[in-house]
């Protein structure tokens, strides 16, 4: 089993990036792209881990977008993550994401639904780490304000919620173009979540490689839709279980959603030599 889409504790998973590649294994799976949002700190970690286990670790990550207003995700692959631009690119990302949840906490207070932001705070010293939502969607169960992480975001944290801050950030074309000066692919994630199906035409003239057709929130209509709009757009299939933590929704998914070796061949043929290591 290929899997292409995992997160880790470098950014909103529960699982170190050597927890990750152990129960992976476990899973069945051979190989991985660890894809944290707006960082690759946790790379370096499961590559190290990797080898004891007999699993090939695939440079990855999951970049944030803006389209219209609202979030859009482009998974990278096979990038020289020590690209300058790349580097700068992302440094930036995760500043302006502890800017929104700095943000949000405010908003959180003038709500009358307090969290602990020194907590919070402590997660984002480290400079390589992506902070974001689900964090204060911990914060604000911590603190008796919502049951569960679902609570949270659906009283206070998702779109048109009361504390719902919009991002700020480049548009999917940038995101893709720098991918690709950084010698890796493009692929846009679960677009079955998003109803953007009118833009991939655009984003494919514009350089995309790739189309997840596989993910846990695609069911088997969504996986044959995907599959044909990939083929007609000349896009790569990609997919994985976007794994988070033992026991969360998708946790089921680890080892059952992925992809084909032929699919995942396909992938590496179109990424730049610099970016199949």
């Amino acid at each position: 089993m290929i899997d292409l889409h995992l997160h880790t504790t470098a950014s909103d998973g529960q699982l170190t990036p050597e927890q990750l590649v152990h129960t992976a294994a476990a899973a069945g799976i051979t190989t991985l792209a660890v894809t944290d949002h707006d960082t690759t700190a946790g790379v370096a970690a499961a590559r190290a881990a990797a080898g004891a286990v007999g699993v090939e670790v695939v440079m990855g990550i999951e970049i944030t977008a803006v389209l219209d207003g609202r979030d859009v995700h482009i998974l990278g692959y096979f990038f020289d993550d020590t690209h300058p631009e790349l580097v700068t690119f992302l440094a930036a990302q995760r500043d302006d994401r502890r800017r929104r949840v700095d943000a949000i906490v405010e908003r959180l207070n003038a709500l009358g639904a307090p969290v602990d932001h020194r907590e919070l705070a402590r997660q984002a010293e480290d400079s390589r780490k992506a902070i974001g939502r689900p964090a204060i969607a911990q914060a604000i169960v911590a603190a008796g304000h919502a049951r569960d992480l679902q609570d949270a975001f659906d009283r206070f944290l998702a779109d048109g919620r009361p504390a719902f801050i919009s991002r700020q950030g480049a548009p999917p074309v940038e995101v893709i173009a720098l991918l690709k000066r950084s010698g890796g692919v493009a692929s846009f994630a679960h677009p079955g979540k998003l109803g953007l199906d009118h833009v991939m035409p655009g984003l494919a003239a514009a350089g995309l490689t790739g189309l997840e057709v596989f993910h846990p929130d695609h069911d088997a209509k969504a996986v044959e839709k995907y599959a044909r709009m990939a083929a007609s757009l000349n896009l790569t299939p990609t997919g994985g279980s976007d794994y988070h933590a033992p026991g969360s929704a998708r946790a089921a998914c680890l080892g059952v959603v992925g992809l084909d070796a032929a699919a995942y061949a396909a992938l590496v043929a179109r990424a730049r030599p610099a970016g199949t290591a």
